[in-house]
């Protein structure tokens, strides 16, 4: 399989509807960014959970994905399951967001996410990051809408296990749900590794990319 390949990522922002949303969708892919990137710097910002436990949650799990970078989070008070009530603010912040930081790379939720609050995040984020590569990430629940990504990036199965402990550990107000589980979350990252021969991977959907072709010195 042929890869495309970025150079160095100091500085990435990630954004997620809700208080877990970017650790499932992409937690193996920030340790992985995070080990590989000391002092990386990631901006993140989450629409709705301010002020309670989700707030306190998503602070200590990003924190523990990103070991040794410097994590900068937002954690707006939007109502869960009314973002689209909510588009005028949600544009302001997003547009605060983009001015506060120069990512190298995006990642976000996808744009046919069933999901109301990360869909309509998912078609906000290309109106302000016009000049970053954008990420989707997928997020497996209830809603029969798992896309059918291009981009992978593989994981050892080692990364793909300690991504799970992680969500165990740090969203213990989410271990009720029925989806909420190891097997899900291995299951998801297990197929997707079937389809990039890998162990383990988490999948993309890429938004928009230019690719440039150069020739090999001494070719």
């Amino acid at each position: 399989m042929i890869g495309l390949h970025t150079p160095g990522i100091d500085e990435i922002a990630v954004l997620g509807a809700h208080c877990d949303d970017i650790a499932i969708g992409m937690g193996a892919t920030l340790l992985t960014l995070a080990r590989a990137r000391p002092g990386l710097r990631v901006h993140a910002l989450v629409l709705s959970g301010a002020g309670g436990v989700r707030e306190a949650e998503e602070r200590a799990a990003l924190s523990a994905f990103c070991p040794g970078a410097t994590v900068a989070l937002r954690v707006l008070d939007v109502p869960d399951g009314m973002a689209p009530a909510h588009w005028g603010r949600i544009k302001a912040e997003l547009n605060a967001f983009r001015q506060s930081c120069g990512p190298d790379l995006v990642f976000a939720p996808h744009r046919r996410d069933a999901h109301q609050d990360h869909r309509m995040l998912a078609e906000l984020v290309p109106t302000e990051f016009r000049d970053q590569l954008i990420l989707g990430y997928e997020i497996l629940k209830w809603e029969t809408d798992t896309p059918a990504p291009a981009l992978f990036h593989p994981l050892d199965a080692d990364v793909a296990h300690e991504k799970v402990r992680l969500l165990r550990e740090h969203y213990p107000s989410q271990a009720g749900r029925d989806w909420f589980d190891d097997a899900a979350f291995l299951g998801l990252s297990r197929l997707r590794g079937v389809q990039c021969r890998s162990a383990h991977a988490e999948a993309f959907v890429l938004e928009k990319a230019i690719v440039g072709f150069t020739e090999r010195v001494g070719a």
